[in-house]
């Protein structure tokens, strides 16, 4: 039997050429990879959200005074900072509330600062600051000119006190004990006077007594303390202060700790301290945050006249949160990689870390979705033709008698047409060529059926 056309057929099956697939197979990977990388774009951007920029290289903190021994730890502090690249300014101040007004401050530049205890316990205290601990006790002396022992506030009524200047941390703390004493600007002369200043005031009979807030080891308090015109006041209710101020601390200063020969002083003197703290904006990188915790136990922990060995830096603090992260770093330390590597390579690493786990995890299960969809989209392409298949096969079994010329034959030629020009990959050839023998095979079944219905055509 001759089959109008058979002798045409190789010559209508298209050669697709090799360009063209290659064209497709791109086509095909671009529209089943854009959505994974646009999927996987916003994850990073995502994430970049959450995880911190690297540390900056250059912070500030406010101190005090040059004279002073907030001036004088902030220095320290930068020497330690140095080893790690990390470059602090030290800023001198009149005291620690102006120290929280500049933190508050997001265009003042400051990122740390030195803060007296009690001030941050004050109503005027801001929001956006939090402590990376207590640093170091900061002892309050009250040294007073009178034949007569003075050994609680309430005695000073009606005198003449050196309190320090506006927005000092001595004055803030004086005001708050003296009125607690009922000792106020309607009875007492208040003078402005600090340091060396009130010192001299008070041996030429200015001043009747000063509050100074200073380490032991300033020459102002070494000179005071050797005067034998002046007395260094003892808390007789020392222990009372802390309770009703919570961020104050009892110290005993035991007899013969400024000079054991000429044992100075000549008896044990309770003194109040509050403890001073290290604070920092909210949002501070916790990489700083941990270095600063390893300055300050660097610089305050070897203990001193007024506390122990490894009492300070302290993870605790009354009037203040603590920065996150913190309270881990002083129980754990530096991570491992801290321990081993430089600061910046090591904060490097763990950035890249808490980037690379998500990404991976997001990664590994599209690598393996991404060539599933690419393979369906190829099968859904062939499978198409094979369900034309199906249903023309179909017809011609459950009705013979419908064959025709003009509808079986043109439809499978219609279908061997199409599938000619589907530019397939190599490695679907398989099943490419599986689908042009089903081609093959349905149209000899119609073939078939023409001749037994027409037999004419033969």
């Amino acid at each position: 039997m001759t089959v109008p056309g058979s002798q045409h057929r190789a010559a209508r099956t298209r050669i697709v050429p090799a360009k063209s697939i290659a064209i497709w197979d791109r086509r095909e990977i671009l529209i089943v990879a854009l959505p994974a990388a646009v999927i996987l774009t916003a994850a990073l951007w995502f994430l970049m959200q959450l995880v911190h920029p690297a540390p900056p290289k250059v912070i500030t903190i406010a101190t005090g005074g040059t004279s002073g021994a907030y001036f004088r730890f902030g220095k320290q502090y930068a020497e330690v900072l140095e080893r790690s690249g990390i470059t602090l300014r030290v800023k001198a101040t009149s005291g620690s509330i102006e120290n929280m007004r500049l933190l508050a401050d997001p265009g003042s530049g400051i990122d740390l600062a030195l803060l007296q205890g009690g001030i941050a316990q004050s109503s005027e205290t801001p929001r956006g600051i939090v402590s990376l601990g207590r640093a170091f006790v900061e002892p309050l002396w009250v040294f007073y000119r009178d034949t007569a022992t003075i050994d609680m506030l309430h005695q000073l009524k009606g005198r003449r006190i050196g309190i320090g200047p506006e927005g000092s941390g001595t004055r803030h703390l004086a005001m708050a004990l003296l009125r607690s004493n009922e000792v106020e600007d309607a009875n007492t002369t208040f003078s402005p006077l600090t340091g060396k200043a009130a010192a001299d005031a008070l041996r030429a009979g200015d001043l009747d007594a000063v509050f100074l807030a200073m380490a032991p080891e300033s020459p102002i308090v070494q000179s005071l303390v050797r005067d034998s015109a002046i007395k260094l006041m003892s808390f007789a209710q020392a222990e009372a202060y802390t309770r009703h101020m919570p961020y104050l601390k009892t110290i005993q200063l035991p007899r013969g700790a400024f000079d054991l020969v000429r044992n100075m002083p000549d008896r044990d003197i309770a003194l109040v301290a509050p403890v001073a703290a290290v604070v920092a904006r909210t949002g501070i990188h916790p990489a700083l945050s941990g270095l600063m915790v390893d300055a300050m136990r660097e610089v305050h922990g070897k203990g001193g006249l007024l506390h122990r060995f490894g009492e300070f830096p302290q993870p605790v603090d009354p009037e203040l949160e603590l920065a996150p992260d913190v309270e881990r770093y002083y129980k754990a330390g530096p991570s491992f990689l801290k321990r081993f590597l430089p600061f910046w390579f090591a904060t490097f690493i763990e950035r890249m870390i808490v980037l690379a786990v998500p990404v991976a995890g997001l990664l590994i299960p599209m690598i393996k979705v991404v060539p599933l969809i690419y393979k369906w989209r190829v099968k859904r392409r062939l499978l198409y033709w094979y369900s034309r298949l199906k249903v023309l096969e179909g017809q011609i079994t459950s009705d013979p008698t419908m064959v025709s010329l003009a509808v079986p034959r043109a439809e499978i030629e219609q279908i061997d047409r199409a599938v000619s020009l589907i530019p397939v990959p190599l490695g679907f050839s398989e099943e490419y060529y599986n689908l042009r023998s089903a081609i093959e095979l349905v149209r000899q079944r119609v073939l078939s059926q023409i001749g037994r219905v027409h037999p004419n055509l033969t």
